[in-house]
């Protein structure tokens, strides 16, 4: 298994803290059988790396009343690097979109969007991403069910 300049106990580390972000280091030290400072030095240097970008606590969007996911696919008029710059910039400040992707194929971005409800998701389409300019057609597919919802990468 090749991960570039990350050994077995790097590794093991972003296994654990993929899955419980709020271990401390004494905990992921006594799971590795390894010291608190050797732990806390390879935190800091995976972090200084890049490797964990950030760390966040993951809330349940029901108990905040964000019961409405959408997966809007976005296709715009032009293509150009200033066009597509602009509708990224502009699509990241609507605090409804979780998720932008850049995509090949039939759509040029895929928005994921959480909102309270249907009606919150029309206002947001009509008053928010509607507005922007350039885009010529959005489709929007609602989750009807979240079998399996993972944030931690097979490493």
């Amino acid at each position: 298994m090749t991960h570039g300049d990350l050994d077995q106990v790097d590794v093991e580390i972003l296994k654990l803290l993929q899955h419980d972000a709020s271990l401390t280091n004494k905990e992921v030290s006594l799971k590795l059988h390894k010291s608190i400072a050797t732990i806390h030095e390879r935190i800091r240097r995976l972090k200084e790396q890049g490797y964990i970008k950030r760390i966040v606590a993951i809330l349940d969007r029901k108990k905040i009343n964000r019961n409405l996911i959408a997966f809007s696919h976005v296709l715009l008029k032009e293509h150009t690097a200033k066009t597509l710059i602009e509708f990224e910039t502009e699509v990241s400040k609507f605090a409804e979109v979780m998720e932008c992707l850049q995509m090949t194929g039939a759509h040029d971005f895929i928005l994921r969007i959480a909102t309270r409800d249907m009606d919150d998701y029309h206002e947001f389409l009509r008053n928010k991403l509607a507005t922007l300019p350039n885009i010529t057609t959005v489709q929007s597919y609602f989750v009807l069910s979240e079998p399996k919802s993972e944030t931690a990468y097979p490493i």
